[in-house]
């Protein structure tokens, strides 16, 4: 009577569509992990805040040696591009230092201050 066609067309057809459909979707478990992502955006404040302090590069490492170089680096670098093109003035740190603790060579008397008698 009729001819029969091949099911292989429509197979093709039913495959393509499903692989379409979840092609969108976001599957728990495959995507990246958020506590990687959380981590390199810390290493990259880390690095922006060292470069707002004045630190150089070796000094931010050897203080956050857990955080990633590249990351520390690359977030020292985007300060440094921001702080340029803004004219900001750094702000050392005065991470250490006690208020008080030492004064600075100006500050220091050197001759004894006379008695008023």
């Amino acid at each position: 009577m009729f001819p029969q066609k091949s099911a292989m067309p429509r197979r093709i057809l039913l495959a393509a569509t499903v692989v379409s459909l979840l092609s969108g979707c976001d599957i728990p478990g495959l995507g990246p992990d958020p506590r990687i992502a959380q981590r390199e955006e810390e290493a990259k404040a880390i690095g922006g805040a060292c470069r707002h302090a004045l630190r150089g590069l070796e000094d931010c490492y050897a203080l956050n040696p857990k955080a990633s170089k590249a990351a520390v680096f690359n977030g020292w670098k985007d300060m440094d591009l921001y702080m340029r093109e803004n004219k900001i003035e750094g702000s050392p740190s005065v991470m250490g230092k006690a208020p008080g603790a030492a004064k600075p060579a100006s500050d220091i008397e050197t001759e004894p201050a006379e008695k008023k008698s």
